[in-house]
């Protein structure tokens, strides 16, 4: 049976300025699209029902992608997922954002999806949430009181939940120029390929003095309500020449600090295991491209 979209109101504001005021007058009935694949699903599904739908489409400059090596990467709000897997600037220099986005879902969403949409989701299974969180990524936030920075690692409050104040809207991520000496590396796995949604997965940046591991950011998807950090894991590593056994005990630790539950996707068995497996793959991985 064909599933229809109920009645909205498609509003395309020309500036950030209006979509704001457009949030503000419409308030708890209006809702935000950069690239409508988690939006529509959703109306389509009857998990909401919004009367407006304010499109960021129009807005000039949000699907803009610039690296800039003193200041870094930065990604528009409308920059769409395929562009962002494909960007020579990403790919050279961030290749595990580009990964990332490269793995998430289908061919389909990656043309229409985008970046931030996918973060201001809030899916606790989202690809492009761990390797951005792992790398600093920092969200560009424009609302009625001005613009505000607020670092990825502080926005994720619960699936479905943000630290956006009302009328705010996210308008860009920036990732920092890499540390020296810095590797990243991302893994996710899921029941039928990228068709599903991530089951378990792990992203870490890791910045390597020879063997030992001077710093990391190890962050673990799919195993609770939000991207997890596993800081316990990190200080098994963290000043550390980098061992097989080490890295037995680094998976284990967090391991025990995922909360994980059993749904469709995967058991909570599995996860707490696939999670002790991964995080030795991405920690070898991300010490091998540091080292170069």
């Amino acid at each position: 049976m064909m599933m229809r979209l109920s009645h909205f109101d498609f509003l395309a504001p020309a500036t950030i300025e209006e979509a704001v005021g457009l949030l503000q007058s419409k308030g708890a009935d209006a809702r935000l699209m950069a690239g409508g694949t988690d939006l529509l699903m959703k109306i389509k599904l009857g998990a909401i029902k919004p009367g407006f739908i304010i499109s960021l489409k129009k807005i000039g400059g949000l699907d803009q992608i610039s690296f800039d090596p003193t200041t870094g990467l930065t990604i528009g709000a409308t920059a769409l997922l395929a562009d962002v897997a494909d960007h020579p600037d990403i790919l050279k220099h961030y290749p595990t954002v580009a990964q990332a986005a490269r793995g998430t879902a289908n061919v389909q969403v990656r043309n229409m999806g985008t970046v931030i949409g996918n973060l201001c989701n809030a899916s606790p299974a989202s690809d492009n949430a761990p390797t951005l969180l792992a790398m600093e990524a920092v969200l560009h936030i424009a609302g009625p009181e001005g613009k505000r920075k607020l670092p990825l690692d502080q926005f994720f409050k619960g699936p479905g939940m943000t630290a956006l104040k009302p009328s705010e809207i996210v308008t860009a991520v920036g990732v920092p120029v890499l540390p020296p000496n810095a590797g990243t590396a991302y893994i996710s796995l899921s029941a039928r390929g990228k068709l599903d949604c991530t089951a378990v997965g792990a992203a870490v940046m890791v910045t390597m003095s020879g063997d030992v591991c001077k710093d990391i950011r190890l962050f673990v998807a799919s195993c609770g309500p939000t991207p997890l950090r596993a800081v316990k894991a990190e200080e098994i590593i963290r000043g550390k020449q980098i061992s097989d056994d080490l890295l037995a005990q680094a998976g284990s630790q967090a391991s025990q600090e995922s909360r994980p539950i059993t749904d469709l996707r995967a058991s909570g068995e599995y996860r707490t295991k696939m999670i002790s497996v991964l995080t030795e793959r991405v920690i070898t991985e991300a010490s091998k491209k540091a080292r170069g």
